[in-house]
């Protein structure tokens, strides 16, 4: 199989973390993919052009970094990331959609600083900055929560490759005041697969 990337990308960090955590760095290849590029060859791959990408053994391809580690998650019949049943199912995916929608208002930030400064708009900056503002406020007390304290799961990873772009945005200080968010962070960013998995290039 092929996982397309970009190395800076987050989403495509969630997949890559994924297949280190299950073993499958034998099965999948990681390759660097070509975006934002006027005809790209990697168009003709994906055509919306987004990563992570994945292509199955059978040639199928897959977006969507959920999509693509539900299904890496379960090649080998031994899922690790199932979600529990009855109500806690509910606060699992609660959590993980609430550390996706930081990671969403973070990419849009990121995305507008890409552009020349004389095309940014200064108040969609800010209102990315003040909505980053708000969830790691917000984080600072779900941390706490059970769920971002047990065993590996889809929010911990997401939520920690959203702050981890704080190396990629200098504005994005979301370890300000917040020392439960940061301590936690602190002993995730040592997993071998965060460690293994960081951006080695900054825009």
């Amino acid at each position: 199989m092929k996982l397309y990337i970009t190395d800076g990308s987050p989403y495509a960090r969630i997949a890559r973390i994924v297949i280190v955590e299950k073993g499958l760095e034998d099965r999948v290849e990681i390759v660097a993919a070509q975006t934002r590029r006027i005809d790209s060859p990697y168009y003709a791959i994906n055509a919306s052009g987004r990563v992570p990408y994945l292509v199955r053994d059978d040639g199928v391809g897959m977006e969507e970094s959920a999509l693509i580690c539900a299904y890496l998650d379960q090649l080998d019949a031994r899922p690790m990331f199932d979600l529990p049943p009855g109500e806690q199912r509910w606060e699992a995916l609660r959590l993980e959609a609430r550390a996706r929608s930081m990671m969403d208002g973070l990419a849009v930030w990121m995305r507008e600083l890409r552009r020349p400064v004389h095309e940014r708009s200064p108040t969609l900056i800010r209102h990315e900055a003040d909505r980053s503002a708000r969830m790691a406020n917000l984080w600072e007390h779900e941390i706490e929560h059970p769920w971002m304290r047990g065993p590996l799961n889809m929010a911990q990873i997401t939520l920690a490759c959203a702050l981890g772009l704080e190396g990629r945005c200098g504005d994005f200080r979301w370890r300000d005041a917040r020392p439960r968010l940061s301590a936690w962070f602190e002993t995730f960013a040592a997993r071998p697969s965060f460690v293994r998995t960081a951006p080695a290039s900054h825009p």
